[in-house]
């Protein structure tokens, strides 16, 4: 259809200035839609599309752009026309944009705001990052407990067009003081002169400025709202979350532990793309050097034990099997402890609770895997019985001590205050693989009787 438009398709009426005919089929799409496109083009030519945008569709298009993306538009456009779209933003998708902006460029941008979009955007960028605050929005339908039905029909009309949402109304006291909320369809079926305080929900669920928002994103999931409050510490209301900013940080913590359980300091909201060679590199190096230098303790372990090596020379081909086994073993325990510490599902004090439970699925695991290797070491290696057997036993012992590890250090993390993920697969299989060849050579030297 002639009005499908892709990425190739919008440079290709770019190239051939067919602004008009690229106007139109935009204006009849979706902003998700107009935002995706964009994603994918040049910086240049996404900068030339979006300008070519109705005003009507261009602010709410901008604020579904990758942040990439964002600045740079926002660089190349006139003070003017930036202030313009900053005056169309949602506060808190303003204030983001902002946060990542040279400061000169901030000021001039602000200065030509409006009073009140400056008020709001100053406002929320005094609370500390990765607050509730700072990535609530201050547009938000309020109204009286003594208001009629009618009255608040009224105030959602001159509100709603401004306002983040409109299908949860709060109610305020002549302090503000946040005492119930009412649903857009209550307004909806009551009488026009029924009173607010009468028909609203005065069990209310909200949210603290100082609240992490990581905790944030755990209540709305917790209670399925798609809107909820934040007050300050008096209970006076100062803003609202919404499920799409939810949504983002969701996905921003998610990859950020994803990257710190891979040993990568977190690249922040970037696309894969969008991070540079040197950055990128920046990025890993760190880890990589870190786990490089500790690893070097096994091979200092190894040079401590070449007598016994020396011995049975059949041992070396095994140590892969107890270092890869323990790893993944500790792996799998911290995972699961570190998803159940983000979801709040235990805490510090079940320490004791969360290791028990780990040993014995320990124990079980290593007494199959140690059954399952001891059966193919006799049929298929055919080594001694003696040899089997310290093998077999070393991995059980290996598991065991992993998954205790893979348990505990997750734990102790969260509990100083560290990001528990920190101590997820690369930091637990260095201290695991050292751990496997000191049990796997110990048992070697005692049984064996050989000298280390």
């Amino acid at each position: 259809m002639e009005n499908e438009l892709t990425m190739e398709k919008a440079e290709e009426l770019l190239a051939g200035k067919e602004y008009k005919k690229l106007r139109r089929i935009l204006s009849e799409m979706n902003e998700a839609d107009i935002a995706a496109i964009l994603d994918e083009m040049e910086n240049e030519d996404a900068v030339k599309a979006f300008r070519i945008l109705p005003k009507s569709i261009a602010a709410d298009v901008f604020a579904l752009l990758d942040v990439e993306y964002q600045r740079y538009i926002i660089l190349s456009l006139s003070t003017s026309e930036a202030s313009s779209i900053i005056e169309n933003l949602m506060a808190d998708d303003a204030t983001d944009l902002l946060e990542e902006m040279p400061a000169n460029i901030v000021k001039k941008i602000l200065a030509n705001a409006s009073p009140e979009t400056r008020a709001d955007i100053n406002h929320l960028l005094q609370y500390p990052e990765d607050s509730a605050g700072s990535i609530m929005t201050v547009e938000y339908v309020d109204l009286k407990r003594d208001m009629t039905v009618q009255d608040a029909i009224t105030r959602v009309r001159v509100l709603g067009l401004d306002s983040e949402t409109i299908n949860i109304c709060y109610v305020l006291d002549r302090e503000r003081l946040l005492v119930g909320t009412v649903a857009l369809r209550y307004l909806l079926i009551k009488q026009p002169g029924e009173i607010i305080g009468d028909i609203m929900n005065d069990n209310v669920i909200s949210i603290k400025t100082s609240t992490d928002q990581e905790e944030a994103a755990r209540m709305f999931q917790k209670y399925d709202f798609t809107a909820m409050p934040v007050v300050d510490n008096e209970n006076r209301l100062v803003g609202i979350i919404t499920v799409d900013d939810v949504m983002d940080i969701m996905q921003e913590e998610a990859t950020e532990d994803i990257e710190k359980m891979a040993a990568i300091i977190p690249s922040g909201d970037k696309s894969y793309f969008r991070v540079g060679v040197l950055e990128t590199f920046r990025k890993r190096m760190p880890w990589l050097l870190f786990l490089m230098i500790s690893a070097t303790f096994t091979g200092a372990i190894i040079t401590r034990y070449e007598n016994a090596l020396a011995a049975y020379v059949i041992l070396t081909a095994y140590i892969p099997m107890l270092m890869d086994t323990g790893g993944n073993a500790g792996s799998q325990a911290s995972v699961s402890v570190i998803r159940a510490l983000s979801l709040d599902e235990v805490e510090f004090k079940d320490l004791f609770s969360v290791v028990w439970k780990e040993v014995r699925v320990a124990a079980m695991c290593g007494t199959v895997l140690a059954s399952a290797n001891f059966v193919k070491l006799m049929l298929l290696d055919r080594l001694p019985v003696q040899i089997a057997l310290i093998i077999c036993v070393t991995l059980v012992l290996v598991v065991i001590f992993a998954k205790t590890v893979g348990s505990v250090l997750p734990m102790l993390a969260s509990e100083v205050k560290l990001d528990p993920a920190v101590m997820a697969s690369p930091m637990i299989t260095t201290i695991v693989d050292a751990m496997s060849l000191l049990i796997y050579f110990n048992l070697i030297t005692h049984v064996l009787r050989i000298a280390a």
